[in-house]
């Protein structure tokens, strides 16, 4: 038995950790998705420390979901993600079928994203002192892109001539292209000269190096607890919530912002139509009609 972490694992599982880890290597999942199914492997190897993990049943990997489900009170995503890395090591490793038991799961509680006002939005990049900091959240909310997208982008990816920055291998590794503001590209101008970056765009604790996300969100709260709203259900995925409901606000269609947003299907943009405050107050009233109606008919 060998440790591993807090806890200890048989080198069975660490030879089946490698081996998925590697069979992820070569289908390019990333960072973040290779170490969440690890994590999740490695605690049902440690739920079945008597058990080869090549003798782990579908039926097994059923009973630990319900244990955490009912046991440890685990949330809904909690147990999708545990089910989804347990569907690649069975299909992949193992070569064996497996079916997501979505019984498990309860219907998906569809909840409207927080979104940040215009004024709110300013207060946010105003609060923030570091011109690094303030010139990142400034470009995330003016292209709409994700955490780790901002994380990547390199210095050659920010074409000034077309005034547009290139975003490569996003969500479902797709490349695809976002707006450069006028103003932005001013202000990353004088950032370039002040800090020198190299290779990535937003260099982290080295030259060369990309930021990390648990960085960014930081920068994010921070700023939320400067503008005084840190009592808000924001977060740093508001910002881009924010840029897609500000858009339509602006009068920008809804096709537009689905490729600017990098969406598969418009019915992912269509949710920000509920969000629109523009749109909501040139809504008529059916009741002021009526009642201005029957005013008007006692005049």
């Amino acid at each position: 038995i060998i440790n591993y972490g807090k806890k200890t694992v048989t080198q069975f599982a660490i030879n089946a950790l490698q081996k998925c880890s590697d069979l992820m290597a070569l289908g390019h999942y990333s960072d973040s998705t290779r170490i969440n199914y690890l994590k999740e492997l490695r605690f049902l190897f440690q739920y079945y420390p008597d058990i080869r993990p090549s003798e782990i049943t579908y039926e097994m990997t059923v009973n630990y979901l319900v244990y955490l489900v009912k046991t440890m009170g685990c949330s809904r995503v909690k147990c999708k993600m545990a089910a989804q890395s347990f569907a690649f090591f069975f299909k992949h490793a193992l070569n064996k079928p497996y079916s997501t038991p979505a019984v498990l799961f309860p219907a998906h509680e569809h909840k409207l994203p927080a979104v940040l006002s215009q004024e709110e939005m300013r207060s946010v990049l105003n609060s923030i002192v570091n011109n690094k900091h303030r010139i990142l959240l400034s470009l995330m909310y003016s292209t709409g892109i994700r955490l780790m997208e901002i994380a990547r982008i390199k210095i050659t990816d920010i074409e000034s001539n077309q005034m547009r920055i290139k975003i490569t291998s996003g969500k479902g590794k797709k490349d695809r292209y976002v707006l450069l503001s006028p103003l932005l590209l001013e202000e990353l101008r004088f950032y370039f000269i002040e800090y020198r970056p190299e290779i990535y765009l937003f260099n982290g604790a080295g030259k060369g190096k990309r930021y990390a996300a648990r960085t960014i969100q930081h920068i994010m709260q921070t700023a939320l607890a400067k503008a005084g709203l840190s009592n808000k259900n924001y977060s740093i995925h508001s910002i881009r919530h924010s840029f897609a409901t500000h858009l339509l606000d602006h009068g920008a269609d809804l096709q537009a912002i689905q490729q600017l947003m990098g969406h598969n299907s418009i019915n992912q943009t269509v949710q920000y139509l509920h969000l629109s405050t523009k749109r909501l107050q040139s809504i008529v009233n059916p009741y002021d009609v009526i009642m201005q109606k029957s005013t008007n008919e006692k005049c």
